[in-house]
């Protein structure tokens, strides 16, 4: 009598735990086989996202096993336990119980099983699915699945710019490096995934070009590299971690567009950036090189160092510094002379002659400029800017289309600036009363 308790005990304990045993042909699955048995399979797969609990399951299975059975090396039928494994159902957006999904050709786009719930109704809908598989390899639409990874590395030229890590590379490319690094981890069945790669590959391309490599976008398959994925606690995919030197990583949690992704990309390599350097155009190939190199290069005519010494210079210039910081993330280039020392410069920009300091914004492609209208100050200065940032503001030609001869000339030396030296006249010899008499 103990005996026969003890094994009825042990049947209604399997059955609270689990719908299916090894002795089965259903294939059970969980999200340490999942990707080797499913995704990276050739094979077709029918798969169940069952609760033990649920009644409607446990009326399912005994018609699940016979599929399995008369399908057995024809087509995979496999089940997960979604109470137990409840990520992996939720990366197949399993609400309710069971849930069947088949996966043909393109693993990442599992579709819905809708029809009846007996062994025929499942078999029919298997060999259908797997006819529609045979006819799109024959029209060579279809050659099968490749698994994520290898998907992102033979996507060609438009993946080239996401950067794949490992457990092995992740620490000498990302933690002590003084880029900042995006890096998403994904899993190769995850549909989201998919969804992403192409914005995240799309956005990797823009985001080098625009802070010149110092924003890395990256790639980890945590299935693969469970030491990262445990390390940084990956529980969902994707997840997207923000790398930077000396800080702890921090989740990114705005949207999945490539848009999205370059904005933050960009908002990062600005707070980490160094501001553009403010030079003087001392020579031709400054201005040249520095206006050809941006999008738009901000000219300043500062007034002769007689008429402001060198801490009013120094103000002045200061106030450059700080706008070129706070608008660092346009990448714009800086410059500025001396009133008079690039007149003909001053006459093409309609500076020339009074009104000093002035300002203005050159696009060197269209040889087209603003000037600033308002005070010379962080906020008349940030007015000018603002508006040409988001492309209003009154606009001119460069006069004669081009920019004009540009004089080589000494940098200033940072000191206040000194009168000609004049000839001394000695009047020592002069009778001055005799000379004022005369004039009289």
């Amino acid at each position: 009598l103990l005996f026969i308790v003890g094994t009825v005990s042990c049947t209604l304990f399997l059955a609270v735990n689990g719908l299916y045993s090894a002795s089965d042909d259903v294939i059970e699955l969980t999200p340490t086989n999942f990707n080797k048995e499913v995704i990276q399979s050739e094979s077709l797969w029918l798969v169940e996202f069952y609760a033990p609990w649920c009644g409607h399951c446990q009326r399912l299975t005994p018609e699940w096993k016979k599929a399995a059975t008369a399908l057995k090396g024809v087509v995979k039928v496999g089940a997960v336990d979604a109470d137990k494994h409840q990520s992996l159902g939720g990366q197949y957006g399993v609400r309710g119980f069971p849930t069947i999904k088949i996966f043909g050709a393109d693993k990442n786009k599992a579709e819905d099983y809708q029809g009846g719930r007996t062994s025929d109704a499942i078999v029919d809908a298997a060999l259908s699915a797997l006819r529609s598989l045979v006819k799109a390899r024959l029209s060579g639409r279809s050659g099968g699945y490749s698994s994520g990874k290898q998907s992102r590395e033979s996507g060609g030229g438009d993946k080239k710019d996401v950067i794949e890590l490992s457990d092995d590379s992740f620490d000498k490319n990302v933690i002590n490096s003084d880029d900042v690094w995006m890096v998403e981890f994904y899993a190769p069945w995850c549909g989201h995934c998919k969804n992403l790669e192409p914005e995240w590959a799309a956005a990797a391309t823009e985001v080098k070009e625009q802070t010149k490599g110092k924003v890395k976008l990256a790639a980890v398959d945590a299935t693969v590299n469970q030491m990262l994925a445990s390390r940084y606690g990956i529980r969902g995919f994707p997840t997207i971690k923000i790398f930077q030197k000396g800080e702890d990583p921090v989740d990114y949690d705005g949207g999945r567009t490539r848009s999205d992704i370059i904005a933050r990309a960009l908002d990062l390599f600005s707070d980490n950036a160094p501001p553009p350097e403010l030079l003087e155009i001392i020579s031709e190939d400054v201005l040249k090189s520095t206006c050809d190199a941006h999008q738009l290069c901000i000219i300043s005519v500062l007034p002769h160092i007689l008429d402001t010494g060198a801490s009013g210079r120094n103000s002045y210039l200061d106030v450059m510094l700080k706008m070129a910081e706070k608008y660092k993330k346009k990448m714009w280039g800086w410059l500025w002379t001396e009133a008079g020392a690039q007149s003909d410069l001053e006459s093409s920009l309609g500076i020339g002659g009074f009104g000093y300091p002035a300002m203005a914004a050159v696009n060197a492609r269209k040889m087209k400029f603003a000037l600033l209208k308002g005070s010379f100050s962080e906020q008349g200065i940030n007015e000018f800017l603002r508006e040409l940032s988001v492309g209003r503001g009154s606009t001119a030609p460069v006069g004669g289309g081009a920019f004009p001869k540009i004089h080589s000339v000494e940098p200033w030396d940072g000191k206040d600036g000194e009168l000609p030296v004049e000839d001394d006249i000695d009047l020592s010899d002069v009778d001055l009363d005799d000379w004022d008499k005369d004039e009289l």
